[in-house]
């Protein structure tokens, strides 16, 4: 069952490792095609047993706090992408001989069930910028015409997708390094890496690890591996890639393209990659005024999601009409108010340093709030690369004693104001002490490059108190 395509599910043994937005799914799916479904969960709260007792009704077997023991008879499990590669469920696994799959490779091998045409998946991973550019690349795609729809790792299931009613033209997917992991089988039409930096390493192992698990994306691919100019990783993991007689490498730049790039110039977003005679002719996109923000990390989002558009056969109108419809999602470089001449942005999903130093790169001068959880980061090259936009500092959260200490090695003159305070009215007081620290022209920027939990449920509580407080400041 490991490499052949799975021809009957009635009375397969299938474990499927935790519950969840993915496992539960999982669950439902395959005792729907007559798998013997066996859930395992490490869990045991309350939430899990309600979960549990929905999957019992429907004749699927439940064990809770128990995930680490093998089921006996299982032919093959099921993972929910979180669930770390070391885990001693998946060495009795690999001991056994059991194959593990991931739920994107499940619907991956799904997506002809029944006969169904499947639809070409546009795969999009990296450490930052996958969600915007999969729901600008699904943008584009509606506004030629296309069914489609933006799924994966964005909140949409893929099975859902691949088995639902709806039938579509072609999928724009995203993927995280997890799901990478546990698809071996995936093949794209097109897929690009946006960018690599340090991320979740605790739960690959090493750098080596998480970037080999990016570049799975790229196995296989038909028509064109998408690869950023201004992050040679990409392009390595490019190169490595066994991918289909034909298939093209691409690239993205913010600079002016060569052949088989998209780029930008003179404020316009142009394709020398999929036009005829790249040598020498180019083909205009859209303006950069049509991408909303028009950030520089924004821009480069736009031109990836516009080469897997390109690569598909869009029409350059539809890339235009695309981005111009297109509405950012809450706290991500989101301009909630002007106050004094000083605007004020949330980028709440900011949460690792390289998403905080591409939002630090948009503003010219900054007043910068900071802070949350580290999750083992360090800050040095990021200070020391947006030192000179830093008109000032407002630290707060769990882990902001490492931002100051970066801060006073390479820019020491910047004035920093450390809140130590994690109470509900902190965040008011880092915008009261921002806007102490602004003059007229200057952009109040929550970048916090750390997560969130120390002191809000997610990152779009910390957007939301932000957002609060700067109206309070205007009120």
């Amino acid at each position: 069952m490991g490499s052949q395509e799975v021809t009957t599910w009635q009375g397969k043994n299938v474990t499927v490792a935790g519950l969840g937005v993915s496992g539960i799914p999982a669950a439902k799916v395959l005792h729907g095609l007559g798998a013997l479904v066996t859930v395992v969960n490490d869990g045991d709260d309350e939430r899990a047993r309600a979960q549990a007792a929905e999957l019992e009704a429907l004749g699927v077997t439940v064990r809770l706090g128990d995930g680490a023991t093998l089921p006996e008879g299982t032919e093959l499990i099921v993972t929910a992408p979180g669930w770390q590669p070391d885990k001693p469920l998946f060495a009795a696994a690999a001991a056994a001989g059991v194959p593990v799959w991931g739920d994107v490779e499940l619907a991956w091998r799904l997506r002809e069930q029944d006969g169904r045409k499947a639809a070409p998946w546009l795969a999009v991973t990296g450490t930052n910028g996958k969600t915007t550019t999969v729901q600008m690349l699904a943008s584009i795609l509606k506004a030629a015409g296309l069914r489609t729809a933006a799924v994966g790792n964005i909140g949409v299931s893929l099975l859902d997708a691949v088995l639902g009613e709806e039938q579509y033209d072609v999928l724009a997917v995203e993927l995280s390094s997890y799901q990478l992991h546990w698809a071996p089988s995936l093949r794209a039409h097109s897929a690009v890496v946006l960018n690599l930096a340090p991320d979740h390493l605790d739960w690959h192992g090493s750098m080596e690890a998480y970037a080999a698990d990016k570049g799975r994306i790229y196995e296989g691919n038909r028509v064109a591996c998408v690869y950023n100019v201004a992050d040679k990783a990409t392009e390595d993991l490019v190169r490595a890639a066994d991918v289909e007689e034909g298939c093209r490498a691409v690239g993205f730049t913010l600079g002016a393209p060569g052949p088989s790039q998209l780029g930008v110039v003179d404020g316009i977003l142009v394709d020398r990659a999929f036009v005829e005679n790249r040598q020498k002719n180019a083909q205009e996109l859209a303006e950069v005024s049509d991408v909303r923000p028009p950030a520089p990390h924004n821009i480069a989002n736009a031109l990836a999601a516009a080469a897997l558009a390109r690569a598909y056969g869009v029409p350059a109108r539809a890339v235009r009409d695309g981005l111009r419809d297109f509405t950012p999602d809450a706290h991500r470089i989101a301009h909630v108010a002007d106050v004094d001449e000083v605007a004020y942005v949330d980028d709440s999903k900011a949460t690792n340093t390289h998403a905080a130093e591409a939002s630090l790169a948009a503003y010219e001068s900054i007043v910068w709030i900071a802070g949350g959880l580290a999750k083992g980061a360090t800050f040095d090259e990021l200070v020391a690369r947006s030192a000179k936009r830093l008109r000032g500092v407002v630290l707060i959260g769990a882990d902001r004693a490492l931002i100051g200490e970066a801060l006073a090695r390479h820019a020491p003159e910047v004035p920093v104001v450390d809140l130590d305070r994690t109470d509900t009215g902190a965040m008011l007081a880092a915008v009261q002490e921002a806007r102490r620290l602004a003059e007229p022209g200057d952009t109040v920027l929550l970048a916090p490059a750390c997560a969130s939990m120390d002191m809000f449920a997610n990152y779009n509580k910390r957007g939301d108190a932000f957002a609060e407080a700067v109206r309070e400041l205007g009120a």
